[in-house]
């Protein structure tokens, strides 16, 4: 039987269909990946080149809090060519340190940081990957474990009683508890790297140095610097600001160099061994070992000294500073404290590190502080090693990313009378759970995730410690015709603007508890 000729119209329809069903397909495949695209956060706009840079202020955490009253909790401003982003809100720094944890793990690297890391070989600045959870790993397991902490409470106790004794020398006269405070957590935090302290005026002499060479360590940090809003221009340092951190930097090597060096003459003598009871000796010994695991450099040494000794020892004497500050301010939040102080450790004894767990008052004191003053009010801001959407909006490959914990810690919405310095808030069932270790991102004070701050333990003990022995041991006044100030001073520790002067009195029964010997 013939077959009937094909209808060449008919082909031809066929074929037309087929082409505009493929062709309709790839259009809605192509629009939906468009629309799929997500839009970069609102923000002020700025002048071409410099951007938002001659419209900041200088309390830069308040007046980016108040833009983010007007774009919402996630908007954008450029400062020269570096996208800024800025997160404002529980649940987007959420997704940021938790959902997106991987994709924000690098931290943001500003060019003073290079010679302050010695070429990120720390913790706080290298780039996540195999190095920096090796570095990670070190720190928290052989330095921040409990059992290493608990080994090396006789050299926090040891400072702590030696600050009591010094202060009950000036008892009667006025103290600077910021400067007081740095020479006691600097002593504890030396003493805990590398056994070192100094004695009567040459202890004073070099403590107000390192103290005026870490604070303009943290001023460089914090320094809007040409070389990072414009990378094309940064090797030619046009502000200076690397070559003055080199500069910080020799001082810092020389002191580390002799400890090191020191260490390394006491271990040939035959007088080294982890007994003698440092993270130096810790450090040295993993460095000497040739782990595979662990396979740690002399700087890798250096950088973790470093973040031990510039990150914890302003950060600490800062927050005692403001927990006094709050409760010169607050005296019924005081007495409560001194009262809590008295059923636990009793007027005839000095505060000893296993009173801590039972004062969960003076603990909520120093969770209030914290929400009030944290002592970095954006962390340390991240950048995405790949574009990622957060709160619906893109956020770019390379950008800025501060979470602004300070109005995080203050928002009305979360907070209830968030200005006021209120401790009971912490001892409510709904508030009771906050830590510092990031669970709960209503109040993030060190971060959270796999960044976040590694010497939460060291600080908590030593804090904790030293804001209950001074309380303790003595009642604080101000000094006559002088007005309590709480007003900050931004950078990259929140600082109190003007440093906090009392006076002390003595107020244990036992005359012993005040004095000490080496």
């Amino acid at each position: 039987m013939a077959s009937e000729p094909t209808n060449p119209m008919s082909s031809l329809l066929t074929i037309s269909l087929l082409l505009f069903t493929v062709t309709w397909y790839l259009y809605c495949f192509i629009w939906s990946k468009v629309k799929k695209t997500a839009p970069l956060p609102p923000g002020p706009k700025g002048l071409p080149l410099v951007g938002y840079l001659p419209f900041l202020e200088p309390d830069l955490h308040r007046f980016l809090a108040d833009l983010a009253r007007t774009y919402g909790p996630i908007f954008k401003f450029r400062l020269g060519a570096k996208l800024c982003i800025v997160v404002s809100s529980p649940g987007l720094a959420k997704e940021i340190l938790r959902d997106h944890d991987a994709t924000f793990a690098n931290r943001y690297i500003p060019a003073a940081a290079l010679p302050l890391s010695y070429g990120v070989a720390d913790v706080a600045f290298s780039p996540h990957g195999p190095e920096w959870r090796m570095l990670r790993k070190v720190c928290s397991r052989e330095l921040m474990s409990s059992s290493t902490l608990d080994s090396y409470y006789g050299l926090r106790q040891r400072e702590v009683r030696r600050a009591v004794a010094e202060v009950h020398g000036k008892a009667g006269r006025e103290v600077e508890v910021g400067e007081l405070m740095f020479l006691t957590a600097g002593d504890v935090i030396t003493s805990m790297m590398w056994g070192g302290t100094l004695d009567g005026e040459g202890r004073r002499i070099v403590g107000a140095e390192f103290r005026e060479v870490t604070q303009k360590v943290l001023a460089l940090i914090g320094t809007a610097n040409v070389s990072d809003l414009f990378p094309l221009v940064g090797r030619f340092d046009f502000q200076g600001v690397v070559r003055r951190m080199k500069e910080l930097m020799v001082w810092m090597d020389r002191i580390f160099d002799s400890v090191i060096e020191r260490r390394r003459k006491m271990v040939e003598g035959g007088g080294g061994s982890r007994e003698s009871g440092d993270f130096l000796q810790l450090l040295l010994q993993l460095k000497e070992s040739v782990d595979p695991k662990a396979p740690l450099s002399e700087n890798n040494v250096k950088a973790l000294l470093m973040d031990m000794v510039v990150g914890g020892t302003d950060t600490s004497s800062t927050t005692v500073e403001w927990a006094m500050a709050e409760m010169m301010a607050h005296p019924e939040v005081m007495r409560k404290a001194q009262d809590e102080l008295e059923q636990v450790v009793g007027l005839d004894n000095a505060v000893e590190e296993t009173h801590l767990p039972k004062l969960s008052y003076l603990s909520a004191i120093l969770k209030e502080v914290l929400r009030l003053h944290p002592p970095l009010p954006f962390l340390v801001p991240r950048s995405p090693s790949q574009a990622c959407t957060v709160g619906g909006y893109m956020v770019p490959t390379g950008a800025r990313v501060m979470v602004n914990v300070w109005a995080i810690q203050r928002d009305p919405d979360v907070w209830a009378e968030p200005l006021e310095f209120r401790p009971e808030r912490f001892l409510m069932d709904s508030t009771s759970k906050c830590d510092f270790n990031g669970q709960d991102f209503r109040y993030l004070p060190f971060g959270s995730g796999r960044r976040v701050c590694m010497g939460i333990p060291m600080v908590e003990r030593m804090v904790m410690y030293i804001l209950a022995s001074l309380i303790h041991s003595f009642e604080w006044q101000l000094p006559e015709g002088r007005k309590l100030d709480l007003s900050e001073k931004f950078g990259f520790i929140l600082k109190k603007k003007n440093p906090l002067h009392v006076i002390p009195t003595p107020r244990l029964s036992n005359p012993h508890i005040y004095s000490f010997s080496e």
